[in-house]
């Protein structure tokens, strides 16, 4: 097939190093960004059994946990090693939760969520409940994200960086109800020396203002652009650094960076050079466009830097499959962000009110699902409007 033979050619030039993004659009899922804190519950495991002695469930601690009735069998199932160790605190923990206002229900379904909280000190929990109360509303709020997100609460590693870090970021502007989306879904980022934090704030800043941006709107371009992706401190400030030059090297102003960090929300850093360079080669050899024309396109459908290769041309086959040119994906490039899958869908539905996505614009696929509902119910209702004709007899019953 043609994009194959692209592809290849594309990677005689250059080596892939960006593995394959799994979500249909550039918003970054939190859940699958930051392996080192799922895999956290992996190492609290192996420093807890290489000093178990007994390989026997500790009785003290099944008691404790049938007492709040703490469906064991679930334990059982996801983390057994938990009911090996020879110390817990399960009543000492219990209590804790309770003295925040969880019921007995709420306290067994964290522990069946995040058993090795039981395995923590009540010190160190008590010590992290005074953390997160720095930015919880009040102890009802902090205990119904506990019972969300247990184990980013009882991830209780590097307390004094977390505090650190909580706040830095308010000293910085952002709101504590941000904050404590960063502490539930990118936990991460708070286990950084505060100083690192700082050093990649502080590079961020100064490339806004040399590519331009004013020092009045410098804050509120920082804050969103960490609202919308808290990822971004976990990259080092050379990163960013070679990331900005690379765009400046292939004849991109310093407006159209800044416009494309806006539309990446910041994305951009956790590519390479070389990953984007191949990415726009295959780009400009499928629409057969010049370096001007490409540029064009990328700040039309950053997609076209940000995705892999191979993602571009399964979804580049995926449309051509469906009798759509490559013409009308130049034209319309933005639906390049959306997977084969929802295209299929959405052609379907489109297909079902007699809509041929051949001959009209592939602007009716785009967007959120929202949008295209949006978009559909347009098209449904334009569909089912009786047509009117105003030279027509009118039939009046006497």
């Amino acid at each position: 097939m043609m994009l194959r033979g692209v592809a290849h050619c594309a990677k005689d030039t250059f080596t892939l190093l960006l593995t394959r993004p799994q979500s249909c659009n550039l918003g970054l899922k939190f859940s699958s960004v930051w392996p080192d804190v799922a895999n956290r519950s992996f190492l609290i495991h192996s420093s807890y059994t290489t000093d178990t002695k007994s390989r026997e469930e500790n009785k003290k601690t099944l008691e404790s946990l049938y007492s709040l009735s703490v469906d064991i069998t679930k334990i059982r199932r996801l983390k057994e090693w938990v009911l090996l160790q020879d110390v817990a605190y399960v009543k000492e923990i219990a209590g804790i939760l309770q003295e925040m206002g969880a019921d007995e229900t709420t306290v067994a379904n964290i522990i069946e969520r995040c058993p090795e909280a039981i395995l923590h000190t009540p010190a160190e929990i008590n010590s992290q409940r005074a953390l997160w109360q720095l930015v919880c509303q009040n102890e009802k709020h902090l205990i119904k994200l506990i019972e969300q997100f247990p184990e980013s609460f009882f991830t209780t590693d590097c307390q004094q960086n977390q505090k650190a870090n909580i706040l830095f970021f308010q000293e910085l502007g952002l709101k504590n109800n941000i904050i404590t989306r960063f502490l539930t879904s990118a936990p991460n980022i708070f286990y950084n020396p505060v100083e690192k934090n700082k050093t990649v704030i502080e590079t961020l800043q100064r490339n806004y203002l040399n590519l331009g941006g004013s020092e009045a709107n410098m804050k509120i371009w920082i804050l969103k652009l960490l609202s919308q992706n808290p990822f971004i401190l976990l990259n080092t400030s050379t990163a960013i650094q070679e990331n900005l030059e690379f765009l400046q090297k292939n004849d991109f102003t310093d407006q159209e960076v800044l416009q494309l960090l806006s539309k990446l929300k910041g994305f951009i850093f956790q590519l390479n050079s070389t990953t984007m360079q191949k990415s726009m080669l295959f780009s400009k050899n499928v629409f057969k466009c010049s370096d001007q024309e490409l540029k064009q396109l990328v700040l039309k459908c950053p997609a076209l830097l940000y995705y892999s290769v191979p993602v571009l041309e399964e979804r580049l086959e995926g449309l051509l499959k469906e009798g759509i040119s490559i013409a009308q994906i130049r034209e319309t490039p933005m639906v390049l962000e959306l997977t084969t899958q929802i295209v299929q869908y959405r052609i379907k539905k489109l297909s079902a009110l007699g809509y041929d996505i051949k001959s009209g614009s592939l602007e009716s696929l785009n967007g959120t699902k929202k949008d295209f509902e949006v978009t559909y119910g347009k098209i449904q209702s334009k569909k089912e409007r009786p047509i009117f004709n105003p030279v027509a007899p009118l039939h009046i019953e006497d």
